[in-house]
Parts: structure tokens; C-alpha cells; sequence
């Protein structure tokens, strides 16, 4: 008979870098999944238009929109996921994770 051991949390660390080589087409995609989404705007701070309008105006937002982190462990068995914190700089790599020597 299998003994099921305890679940055991693990921490992946990462740092993906992305060239973004067509801004508008970023945004236009952030906006439909924005659009498509089942929420509630009743409860949210803002409503639909203002989000929006916030996607259109900060690229990096657009891109955290369609970088779900969630996702990264989708179809392995026996992993859940249970959160995780990504975010998008413009800009240079900053500590810890200095640039790749090249």
C-alpha cells in the first residue's frame, strides 16, 4: 500500500526577460482578455472603461496581464499551484538577478 507523504512547498524563482517587438498588438490582447474575463466590476475600485484605459496607457501592465504565473505548473500531476508574485520593469535587470553574461 502507497503512504501518501505530506505536501511539501516549494519556491521557484525566475526572471524571464521579453522583448517586446509589437506594443499595440500587446495591449490589443490584454484588453480582449480584459473584456472576456468573468468579473464582477461592481466590486472592483474601477469599472471596465477605466481599466481599459489603464492597459492602453502602461505597456508593462498589458504584459503582467497576459504573463499569468498561475500557469506554470498547469498539466503537472500532483503539483497545485498556490500563488506566486510576477511583475514587468521596463528597463535593466536589477538585484537580484544581475544580467546574463553574454
Amino acid at each position: 500500500m502507497d503512504q501518501q507523504s505530506a505536501p511539501v512547498t516549494m519556491h521557484i524563482y525566475c526572471r524571464v526577460d521579453v522583448i517586446v517587438t509589437d506594443p499595440a498588438s500587446i495591449t490589443r490582447q490584454a484588453v480582449a482578455d480584459l473584456r472576456a474575463a468573468d468579473i464582477d466590476w461592481s466590486t472592483e475600485e474601477d469599472d471596465l472603461e477605466t481599466a481599459v484605459e489603464e492597459l492602453r496607457s502602461d505597456l508593462a501592465a498589458s504584459v503582467s496581464d497576459l504573463v499569468r504565473i498561475s500557469r506554470l505548473t498547469d498539466g503537472i500531476p500532483g503539483v497545485e499551484f498556490r500563488g506566486g508574485l510576477c511583475w514587468t520593469e521596463q528597463g535593466p535587470a536589477r538585484d537580484p538577478f544581475p544580467p546574463d553574461e553574454q
